[in-house]
């Protein structure tokens, strides 16, 4: 097939990206398929301060430079958006809005996220007319305008000193009491020295005003349940993320109630050859660097699943003779014990059987696909597939019997 690949990514952020570096560096044929322009969110940010190797970086130009070091192990780029996927086969499926469809053994979703919206009245209406969610994207658009500014986290706040630059006053509505911020202590003490920021406690947004443009928001305090207006030319909300995760309903992937990804310490979603990586995965920490770690993760964790389905395929299902696939736990006696007495067994046969070792700890993926649970197991295959399985007894002649 054209389309068919070792490893597809779906999302081109810098979880997506590391992954992609990783993949293209162990010689897997790479796709990232990606709606955006490369880098997501990370080209929203003005400047990045904590990445390590980089002690002041804007955000393109550090995306940028993952970009070109992926390119530079030949990984390929598609700019498509990604509707639907078949995810449960051997073979998974992509396909995206313009009818394309893409193969791989294995995929890793780096889809990340997007803005929350609040879903008041304006909000929508007026996005794009004063309504924004990307202080660098648009805060040059209100220079020497008054700006509101809806959160209080670490992103609301930072952006919020960004469009002081531009904005001649920059209002954060703030839903706890006074002097209570959700962001990190360095940003707010900078955020109250900023002359021109000011701060709305105990309060919310109720709606964004205007026709057909932002001519002020109302403004509700929590306490008194009173209600005011207060002009501005721009509205900026920065009240945290959804994961880019509906295209996945129904591909049988798991996904909590915030349309999360649960993974494990591999990256592994609950479907074999699948991984999610960065903000749509479930995680403690969304950061360029903690996204960056799960995709170098991921990708590892996929090259290596890819070699074991490879060698399986040809040393298995491949196999002129049949197959004695021996389950093995090299920390239990018994289970070394029946290996040696089953190469004994095969070799007085003639060796009419090919025997293929599977050590449990590292070959986890095969032992769940055969539901084998204990060691020692031998599962019986003639041209890949099972006729039986053996009692795995320590007994010379009931296993000759068996595999008469």
């Amino acid at each position: 097939m054209v389309n068919a690949y070792d490893l597809i990514i779906i999302g081109g952020g810098p979880a997506g990206l590391s992954a992609a570096i990783y993949g293209g560096r162990a010689r897997l044929k790479t796709l990232v398929i990606n709606k955006g322009a490369i880098g997501g969110l990370v080209n929203t940010t003005r400047e990045i301060v904590n990445y390590p190797g980089y002690p002041q970086v804007s955000g393109p130009d550090l995306m940028k430079d993952f970009h070109k070091h992926a390119q530079s192990f030949g990984v390929e780029f598609v700019r498509e958006e990604v509707v639907s996927v078949e995810l449960s086969q051997e073979e998974k499926k992509v396909r995206t809005k313009k009818g394309k469809e893409f193969s791989a053994k294995a995929v890793i979703i780096a889809c990340g996220s997007e803005p929350r919206l609040l879903n008041i009245p304006g909000e929508r209406r007026l996005r794009g007319s004063g309504v924004a969610y990307c202080a660098t994207c648009d805060a040059e658009f209100f220079n020497g305008e008054d700006v509101v500014v809806v959160g209080s986290g670490d992103q609301a706040i930072e952006e919020g000193m960004y469009i002081t630059k531009f904005a001649r006053k920059v209002t954060v509505i703030v839903l706890h009491d006074e002097g209570i911020l959700d962001c990190n202590k360095l940003s707010a003490e900078r955020a109250f020295e900023n002359p021109k920021m000011e701060f709305v406690w105990n309060s919310t947004i109720e709606e964004v005003l205007g026709e057909d443009n932002v001519k002020g928001v109302k403004i509700k305090n929590l306490k008194t349940g009173s209600s005011s207006e207060l002009a501005c030319q721009g509205v900026f909300f920065f009240v945290g993320m959804v994961p880019s995760t509906k295209y996945l309903t129904d591909s049988g992937i798991e996904i909590d109630q915030k349309g999360y990804i649960p993974v494990n310490d591999l990256m592994e979603t609950n479907l074999e050859g699948v991984y999610a990586v960065g903000d749509n995965r479930v995680k403690y920490l969304r950061q360029v660097v903690s996204a960056a770690g799960d995709g170098a993760t991921a990708a590892v964790a996929a090259e290596r699943y890819l070699e074991e389905v490879n060698v399986f395929n040809s040393n298995v299902l491949q196999s002129q003779k049949k197959v004695l696939l021996l389950f093995e736990n090299a920390l239990i006696n018994e289970s070394l014990e029946f290996g040696t007495l089953l190469e004994d067994v095969n070799r007085e046969s003639s060796e009419i059987y090919k025997i293929v070792k599977v050590d449990m700890a590292t070959k986890k993926n095969l032992a769940k696909k055969y539901d084998i649970k204990i060691a020692p197991a031998v599962v019986v295959l003639d041209q890949g597939k099972e006729i039986k399985r053996l009692a795995c007894v320590l007994d010379k002649s009931k296993l000759k019997s068996e595999l008469c």
